[in-house]
């Protein structure tokens, strides 16, 4: 496993309560052509759209972790404000149980951040986007998406493109349920996901918000 950057950031200076939002993107060689050049538009449209409002430019935190072969932190969190996707590539395997371990270990060490801060804290995101089927064993990352969900500690979003398998996405989340994309929609969901991180960031800590139907997919 690599980590693209070796220090993590906070900006102790910015005085708002924060949402972190680590999206999980499978980039196996299953994703390669259209699916992970429709991926990666869609997350320069996310990014557009995260900056729009000025206050969830510094609520919303971002970080990116990918999964094949090898799992890697692409971008350690940084508000909207500061947030620049990379250009992502596809290769080798699918070590997805592997990436949501990483996903929930990140997730917990921003909060011990956030607690070290005195900064108050929304629910975290993951939001994972596969197009397989896990290569190792998600026994673990199962019982910890379990253990997350049932006491409200975060919010585990999968959703599957292309031939993902949406039986075993189930069994890893119910709530929310996987949510298969329609076709390459990868715009439209991220367009999604950055309008309910603003309705999310536009209400009070511990505020229950309903996000907006999903357009681009089914359940």
């Amino acid at each position: 496993m690599s980590d693209i950057l070796d220090a993590v950031f906070f900006d102790d200076s910015n005085p708002e309560p924060r949402c972190p939002c680590v999206l999980l993107l499978d980039t196996s060689s299953s994703m390669q052509g259209a699916s992970i050049n429709a991926l990666n538009t869609g997350l320069r449209a996310f990014q557009q759209a995260i900056r729009e409002d000025e206050v969830t430019s510094m609520r919303i935190e971002i970080a990116i972790v990918t999964f094949n072969s090898e799992v890697s932190v692409v971008q350690h969190f940084v508000t909207a404000d500061d947030f620049n996707p990379p250009t992502l590539t596809t290769t080798g395997s699918t070590c997805m149980g592997a990436g949501i371990e990483k996903a929930l270990n990140l997730v917990a060490e921003r909060k011990a951040t956030y607690r070290a801060n005195g900064t108050p804290h929304y629910r975290p995101w993951i939001f994972m986007i596969t197009d397989g089927e896990a290569t190792d064993s998600v026994d673990e990352a199962r019982r910890r998406i379990a253990m997350e969900q049932a006491g409200k500690h975060s919010v585990f979003f999968p959703v599957g493109v292309t031939n993902a398998n949406m039986a075993k996405l189930r069994e890893l989340s119910s709530a929310p349920e996987p949510v298969k994309l329609e076709g390459l929609n990868f715009r439209e969901m991220f367009l999604w996901l950055s309008s309910s991180l603003k309705a999310l960031s536009g209400s009070r800590v511990g505020e229950q918000v309903a996000l907006s139907p999903v357009g681009w997919g089914k359940v």
